[in-house]
């Protein structure tokens, strides 16, 4: 009898300590929605004006490497709240008035459908629901928004230099959820 006991509590223990974080929409659809949305965000390149390097050197918001490195760090629920968050933040961002930019309006609707999902899906991941927005993440879209979108009128240079910072990030969101996949 003692040993069942022993077997049953060494199974539970070794179970919740595992690392990897287990979830069927991760390991199944997250590839598939990243690689969708890289793909969109490529192709609006293909079909934006070309901006100067003065347009460029004008961006006052520094990528949040920083918060990025910490993030990865974290637990993998936080290391998902974290990428949920980039992934609204990005929608919000391209809600803004983007008129002025040369992308078909179907192609930037497919892409914020994309990011939406991939955000509900990872969402649906997380185990606990208790995480706070992160202000340092927040306030960075949010100088996004005015510094560079605001500042240069909605115009197309703008647009381009955001889809450039999003690109980064999307690619970093990916690795960082490519952390936690399972592998097969």
């Amino acid at each position: 009898m003692l040993n069942r006991i022993f077997f049953v509590c060494l199974f539970l223990a070794l179970s919740s300590a595992a690392p990897s974080l287990s979830c069927r929409w991760m390991d199944h659809k997250f590839r598939q929605f990243s690689k969708n949305s890289l793909d969109l965000i490529d192709t609006m390149a293909s079909n934006s004006t070309n901006t100067t390097a003065d347009d460029e050197e004008d961006v006052t918001v520094t990528f949040p490497d920083d918060l990025y490195s910490q993030a990865s760090k974290a637990s993998d629920d936080q290391k998902l709240a974290f990428t949920v968050q980039v992934l609204k933040e990005v929608v919000v961002l391209f809600e803004e008035d983007h008129s002025s930019a040369s992308w078909p309006e179907s192609t930037v609707e497919n892409f914020l459908n994309i990011m939406t999902r991939q955000a509900d899906g990872l969402h649906s991941c997380i185990r606990s629901h208790s995480h706070k927005k992160n202000k340092k993440l927040h306030m960075y879209f949010k100088r996004l928004s005015h510094h560079v979108l605001k500042n240069k009128g909605h115009s197309a240079e703008a647009w381009e230099l955001i889809r450039k910072e999003i690109t980064n990030h999307v690619m970093r969101t990916d690795q960082l959820v490519s952390s936690l996949l399972t592998t097969n």
